[in-house]
């Protein structure tokens, strides 16, 4: 036989046919181009690849128990369906779009009667966060990416286990990759040994990739207290004076929110929805919230959670971030740490500039990725070119993701701008249709800018970095 032959044909068959399937999945083209090119170049590594990380395959058992639970949210919509905003008041007809656009993607409903409270710093947080715990009855519920022991977050840990010893039903969930390690600590141990349940989702191992994609993750941040309190943000649990310290970055800057009200029940949704997804069990918790009596209020802001994820479906939160974009007509102000878009959300940026509206882009000068820092860079200097304001910050990594449009309302959570979060991740998002909140998010907005310096675009840029940015941007809706 001739081996050499052999080879050749094996090489272009399997070229060819995962080619072919590559096609036949319909994502978008950039994301298919760049899964083609790698295929065509080096076809057994770009397939072996492209089996562990190019479809969002989230398992048998994952798929089996989300049968479970969608019936039992299909109940609580409509449960919740009279309490919906219902009459939006005149001037807030792009807050009715956006709000029209993710229930008919995502299901959660705009719900008012809401107080939100911005919380600026880790500090803060885990100051309101341990003394809602201290004064919970019924349920703490966390869901975090990240949970590192040490610092602040010994605190929480604390409070988590004087609310368990008195009654409380206390649960923690984390991500099996961002918390590696976790449930081995002094703290993990604590917790389970002092009755909170403590799991990991979304578990990698040898096993798991057989059955699904290894670098899906639960990216969310979380928190329930007694179905009336919730928090989400970028904060993971993890003291920014010590996190990450080794990546010569700064310290990471972060917000959340508090929200007490009605919305507090779509977060717990999300929560127990994830925990029966995780752990298998749960349904029964949800099923028992759903049914709970709503407590009357007269707060007035209107918030919608946003959940999002690769089982959903495709492309929801580029949807959402591309609607919020394009309604803006005269000032849109983005943070993010990590900004490597896809070319339909990097268009809508530039149209936004182009049609007048004042677009402001906040990124850390230094992030902890030499890849994403090279991918992003041929990006942002486009951006300036269209007119857009990209500043850089200068006093650690800023990791808030948060979003004003002309100063109505807002988007604020864990989604980055990255092909990550928008396809593979496992996100949750607010959208906040009040204009005092906003405002109060766009002043933290200006803290940022004054502590940023404009980015400067290099006259010349050496042949080298040009090739390397130009490479690496090729690959960028893979990363």
């Amino acid at each position: 036989m001739n081996w050499a032959l052999f080879l050749v044909f094996a090489e272009w068959l399997v070229r060819i046919g995962v080619s072919a399937r590559v096609i036949s999945r319909r994502t978008n083209v950039s994301e298919s181009l760049a899964w083609m090119g790698l295929i065509l170049l080096f076809p057994f590594a770009g397939t072996l690849l492209y089996l562990w990380f190019g479809e969002a395959l989230t398992g048998r058992r994952r798929s089996k128990w989300m049968k479970r639970v969608r019936p039992v949210f299909e109940r609580w919509l409509l449960d919740v369906a009279p309490r919906t905003i219902k009459e939006w008041a005149d001037g807030q007809e792009e807050e009715r779009a956006l709000s029209t656009m993710v229930l008919n993607t995502v299901g959660v409903p705009a719900l008012p009667g809401n107080r939100v409270t911005l919380i600026a710093s880790a500090t803060a947080f885990v100051d309101a966060l341990v003394v809602d715990i201290a004064a919970a009855k019924r349920a703490c519920y966390l869901e975090f990416y990240i949970w590192e022991e040490g610092g602040v977050v010994d605190r929480v840990v604390d409070a988590l286990l004087e609310a368990a010893g008195r009654g409380v039903d206390c649960r923690v969930l984390v991500d099996d990759v961002g918390s590696r390690g976790f449930l081995r600590t002094r703290s993990g141990r604590k917790l389970r040994e002092g009755g909170v349940q403590v799991f990991s989702g979304l578990p990698v191992g040898i096993l798991q990739a057989r059955f699904r994609r290894w670098d899906l993750r639960l990216h969310r941040k979380i928190v329930v207290i007694d179905e009336d309190i919730g928090y989400t943000g970028s904060q993971n649990m993890a003291d920014p004076s010590t996190f990450k310290k080794e990546k010569g970055v700064g310290q990471w800057i972060d917000a959340m929110v508090r929200v007490e009200g009605e919305a507090a029940e779509a977060l717990l949704v999300t929560f127990l929805s994830d925990w029966q997804l995780e752990t298998g069990s749960g349904i029964e918790q949800l099923e028992r919230a759903i049914q709970a009596t709503p407590i009357p209020s007269k707060k007035s802001a209107i918030v919608q959670v946003i959940p999002t994820g690769p089982t959903l479906a495709r492309d929801v939160a580029k949807q959402i971030l591309i609607n919020a974009i394009y309604g803006a007509s005269g000032r849109l102000v983005l943070t993010t740490p990590y900004y490597v878009p896809d070319e339909n959300l990097q268009l809508a940026m530039l149209s936004a500039a182009r049609r007048g509206v004042e677009v402001t882009l906040i990124v850390p000068e230094k992030v902890d990725s030499r890849l994403v820092h090279f991918a992003s860079a041929p990006y942002l200097v486009d951006l300036i070119e269209a007119g857009v304001k990209v500043q850089l910050y200068q006093k650690g990594l800023l990791h808030t993701k948060s979003i004003t449009v002309d100063e109505r309302y807002s988007l604020f959570g864990s989604l980055n701008l990255d092909a990550r979060s928008l396809h593979l991740n496992f996100e949750i998002t607010v959208a906040v249709y009040d204009r005092a909140f906003t405002r109060n998010l766009r002043g933290l907005q200006l803290d940022y800018l004054a502590d940023s310096q404009p980015m400067v675009v290099p006259v010349r840029p050496s042949f080298g970095r040009r090739m390397i940015e130009n490479a690496v941007r090729l690959l960028a809706p893979l990363l």
